[in-house]
């Protein structure tokens, strides 16, 4: 399925305002289903034990301010107006952050960087010049030289995701689950305890057992399902304003904050850990930009979900302040609040927004996952993309079913909404502070602001954050050590894989083969030159890989044509078509050898094999076409004296030279005026392989030769020979470095995909040449 062309759903600063609310109308269902359902547990996460509801209605007044300033500080203050300015040509996330960092700072964790990556479009962001702050540039000269500064941000960033990954996990626990409380009013409590339980689990077992359809054939329905529930819970927080106190908006001053904390002293501080999940899925708003833009997702929340959510904690907060003695067994909750003859249908809207959240999470967490193995922080996966029309959904079936098993592990082992709020809480607050102090490097080396502006920035916002971390860390025994587990864990995982990635590069690089060595081999390599392309899969983007002398001297025979592909991110959400490809020669012009580089941004869709075989083909041969100094990437940037040429896809470079591929007779030959067909001599073959060349008055006979021996080559098939590495530490390696290396990475490597699964290499064409790597 060929995704690239899609256009993505964000529109450009021209777009009418018709288009801005449509996007603003969207994104509730996407966006702010996880925030939209908080209601449902913060009060009664809130008061489960540390502080107690009395009749002075101190403590609920203080709840709700409490509420209110963070839900205005955080999401609305932050997010909306700083945090959402800091897009990465439009994407969000934790991973946009660093990407942003690592190319004004230049501090990436990709190895195989080139300084042609600077040229494409997209690496400077809307024209930002080098920043004249004497402090900016000293900050960035110091993270440039120091290696231990650039670990320290990456592992910032993956503790980040990290996190993101485990709100994956806790966020369908929690709303699903709370949702389904709503059954304790409808029965007995030894009842409602061999229900509730069963029933969440049936809900998402269905959920988790449902994503590789994919969201698209029931994503309409996610935003009229969110506005309902929205409407549903400010219409019966209005109810409740008027019914039971219609002076509760005296509770939203700071003043009763300050009585609360009095009162309470410390069981009130332990108590923020249950009222910051009022901010529970604020994040979402800065991951998830890049399906929508600024203003749409800005006017979304602004307009609609925070007034109906402060509009459901008010009204929740005038019910309680005058029912004091519950007569259930459940004491406070969301469904107390709510009517009696309309708690059934609510509880019906309110499962249906719990999906629709956890639905978001999920999706998102399949979002980062692809975007950190982009990066070369995850092992490998299988990502099927659901949809042909809508960019970025897609599933990934090793972390669905792994997601599911750990949801249910929590829902099961907790059982409560105390413990899972705890969890919850924990995974939240640490991804606002990983986003805060990354957002004060960009202040300071992105946007180039002051100093002053980057401290006012992390000391308003990171003191209100670290208050909050506080009160979650210190229950970490009541549930908030399942976040700091799951993270360890994928810390572990991403680190171990980055490591000995970037370990394999480096002795990839080390033991490269010099092109003396193949000046030496001469034209035919010093072997018998069979027909059709050899293409070899490498890391490297410059030199003669270490495993293609390893082939040399083991076999007797290599192919007419080889093409040295090396597929690479770069740090960038996107690379546009017709900048998909560099393409070189390796040695002399009689050897027929090719470096060809296919870039992709961290948020791309990759082609399947056979679109990408023809955009490869197609990209040499309009290199071989249009080989003219003026269109290549400097020889200085390149080791070896490669000149690259920049070379778009098929599909975007129009009037370059397309490949045509059919069983018809040789004698059918189009033609045309406009058109130079050149057809391979050879008769007696299956499929007929031409290539459809423009006019073109400088095309020397050479280029012909060389031309038509490539077609004949890829008339007689392509063979992809993939290095099959085996990584082990160096004699003389720290005991830490053999654990790693030895065990960890080469668990990693035998349990996840490898490169022939990543790439969608048809197995009957794939030869793995094994080779021992000495880290």
């Amino acid at each position: 399925m060929d995704l690239e062309g899609v256009i993505r759903t964000r529109p450009n600063k021209k777009d009418s305002w018709k288009t801005v609310l449509t996007l603003a109308y969207q994104s509730l269902g996407v966006v702010y289903g996880d925030l939209s359902t908080s209601p449902l547990y913060v009060y009664k996460s809130t008061f489960a034990e540390d502080i107690h509801h009395s009749e002075t209605n101190e403590e609920i007044y203080g709840v709700l301010s409490f509420v209110f300033w963070t839900l205005t500080l955080i999401p609305l203050v932050k997010y909306v107006f700083i945090v959402l300015r800091a897009d990465d040509n439009g994407e969000g996330g934790t991973f946009a952050l660093y990407s942003l960092l690592s190319r004004h700072a230049r501090v990436s964790s990709l190895p195989n960087c080139q300084l042609a990556d600077e040229e494409l479009s997209e690496y400077h962001k809307d024209g930002i010049v080098a920043s004249n702050s004497s402090f900016g540039s000293s900050l960035k000269s110091t993270l440039e030289k120091h290696k231990v500064l650039q670990k320290v941000l990456l592992v910032l960033a993956l503790i980040g995701t990290c996190m993101v990954i485990g709100d994956g996990v806790l966020t369908p626990a929690i709303s699903v689950f709370s949702a389904v409380s709503g059954l304790e009013l409808s029965m007995s409590k030894e009842q409602h305890r061999y229900v509730e339980v069963p029933v969440a689990c049936v809900i998402l077992i269905f959920l988790f057992a449902i994503q590789h359809y994919g969201t698209h054939r029931v994503g309409f329905l996610f935003a009229p399902v969110v506005i309902v529930w929205l409407l549903c819970i400010s219409s019966i927080g209005l109810y409740n304003i008027f019914h039971w106190n219609p002076h509760v908006y005296q509770a939203l001053s700071p003043y009763y904050m300050y009585k609360f904390l009095k009162k309470t002293r410390r069981g009130g501080w332990m108590s923020l850990g249950g009222i910051l999940l009022c901010i529970t899925g604020s994040e979402a708003m800065f991951a998830d930009l890049g399906h929508f833009s600024q203003l749409s997702i800005q006017i979304a929340f602004t307009f609609v979900v925070y007034p109906s959510l402060i509009l459901a904690y008010m009204g929740q907060a005038a019910y309680l302040s005058k029912h004091h003695v519950i007569e259930t067994d459940y004491r406070i909750g969301f469904y107390e609040s709510v009517p009696e003859k309309i708690r059934w249908p609510v509880l019906a809207i309110a499962i249906l927004a719990a999906v629709v959240g956890s639905q978001a999470i999920i999706t998102g967490t399949f979002s980062i996952i692809k975007q950190c193995s982009a990066l070369g922080c995850f092992p490998r996966v299988k990502i099927i993309h659901t949809s042909s029309k809508i960019h970025g959904q897609i599933y990934i079936p090793e972390i669905n079913w792994t997601l599911m098993f750990l949801t249910l592990a929590v829902t099961i082992g907790f059982r409560d909404t105390k413990s899972m709020g705890n969890a919850s809480g924990l995974a939240v607050i640490t991804v606002m502070l990983v986003t805060t102090c990354l957002m004060s490097l960009v202040i300071v080396l992105c946007w180039h602001k002051n100093i002053f502006l980057a401290i006012c920035f992390i000391l308003f916002f990171g003191s209100i954050e670290a208050l909050y971390f506080s009160a979650s860390l210190i229950k970490f025994r009541e549930g908030a050590w399942v976040p700091i587990a799951l993270s360890l864990i994928f810390l572990m995982v991403m680190y171990v894989w980055h490591y000995g990635t970037f370990k394999k590069y480096e002795f990839d690089v080390q033991n490269k083969v010099s092109i003396n060595w193949l000046l030496s081999l001469g034209p035919i390599l010093g072997i018998v030159r069979v027909r059709g392309i050899g293409l070899i899969h490498t890391e490297l983007v410059s030199g003669i890989p270490a495993i293609f002398s390893h082939f040399v001297t083991n076999l007797p025979a290599f192919h007419q044509v080889v093409v040295f592909l090396c597929i690479k991110s770069v740090p960038v959400p996107h690379v546009k078509p017709d900048e998909r490809f560099l393409v070189g020669r390796v040695g002399p012009r009689e050897y027929r050898l090719y470096r060809c580089i296919a870039r992709y941004g961290y948020r791309d869709v990759h082609k399947d094999d056979m679109e990408f075989e023809k955009d490869l083909i197609c990209s040499i041969a309009e290199f071989i076409r249009s080989d003219r100094p003026e269109c290549s990437v400097k020889p200085e940037t390149l080791e070896d004296d490669e000149k690259l040429t920049v070379v778009g896809t098929s599909s975007s470079n129009l009037d370059g030279v397309r490949l045509s591929v059919d069983e018809a007779d040789f004698s059918e030959i189009a033609s045309t005026s406009e058109l130079i067909e050149i057809r391979p001599t050879t008769e007696k073959v299956r499929k007929r392989v031409r290539f459809v060349v423009p006019e073109t008055p400088q095309i020397d006979r050479d280029t012909v030769d060389e031309l038509q021996e490539l077609m004949e080559a890829r008339e007689a098939g392509m063979a992809f020979i993939l290095g099959h590495s085996y990584v082990k530490a160096k004699r003389g390696s720290s005991l830490m470095k053999k654990l790693v290396i030895n065990f960890g990475y080469d668990f990693l490597r035998r349990n996840f995909r490898g490169p022939a699964y990543a790439l969608s290499i048809p197995h009957a064409s794939t030869l793995e040449v094994g080779m021992v790597y000495h880290v």
